[in-house]
């Protein structure tokens, strides 16, 4: 009986990798790869007689080809924002707290193949251990079918979330839209706050963005930076759309 289980474990992870594939589209050709990016060395040093390989090494890759493929999108992305702005975004999307989360929206922790001792004290839902695991997983891709397919991952994955202002609280979008009101040499912004409202501990302020007196953008926040950070944001898109 206890083959039978342990054979049953290894058949139900084989499973569970073939539909993680399916489901999110990326098949890989070297499915040992793909093993490998999820086997902790806990896993390892528990299955000495097997020839599994821990994903140390994939990581170490994969934080490299994240670097660079995220670095690239930032560049492109935001052609206004100086070195040390983009070197600050970056940052916040590659660090720990950022990949874990990345790890859970396509369930990642399930996947991990654990030793007993590591899996008994909670090492599937440990941060480091997630956010590890998300690098190796980069660096097999990248391995198995190159950087243009890392992208389309991470296209599905990590890019929506910049698009959608995850990490705006480490941007800086009022020196952006003040850059590129300066470069092109169209007129004087002003920011003006139209209302606050709610009481006095949860206070929210709405700030209006002008170029020459025209209205560009509005936005909201809890303190008045954050409010005017929001509205240069929206002027920022706004300008964008109108440069297109």
């Amino acid at each position: 009986m206890r083959n039978n289980g342990s054979k049953r474990k290894p058949a139900m992870k084989d499973m569970m990798f073939k539909q993680f594939q399916e489901s999110t589209g990326f098949l890989f050709n070297d499915e040992k790869l793909l093993k490998q990016a999820f086997t902790h060395s806990s896993y390892v040093n528990e299955h000495r007689r097997k020839p599994y390989e821990d994903n140390e090494r994939l990581e170490f890759l994969g934080d490299a080809v994240l670097e660079l493929t995220v670095s690239k999108y930032l560049f492109n992305k935001y052609p206004m924002m100086s070195e040390g702005e983009l070197t600050k975004l970056r940052a916040a999307i590659v660090c720990e707290p950022s990949l874990v989360s990345f790890a859970n929206d396509i369930s990642f922790g399930k996947l991990i193949l654990l030793g007993k001792g590591e899996e008994m004290t909670g090492g599937r839902q440990r941060p480091a251990l997630l956010a590890d695991v998300f690098e190796a997983f980069i660096g097999a891709l990248y391995l198995d079918q190159g950087l243009e397919r890392v992208v389309q991952f991470l296209e599905k994955v990590v890019f929506p979330k910049i698009n959608e202002g995850a990490f705006s609280h480490v941007m800086d979008y009022k020196s952006q839209l003040q850059e590129l009101v300066q470069r092109d040499g169209v007129g004087i912004l002003e920011y003006q706050i139209m209302h606050e409202k709610g009481p006095a501990h949860n206070r929210e302020f709405v700030s209006k963005v002008s170029l020459n007196n025209e209205e560009l953008g509005i936005g909201s926040g809890k303190s008045k930076k954050e409010a005017e950070q929001r509205a240069a944001q929206i002027a920022l898109s706004t300008l964008r759309e109108m440069k297109k």
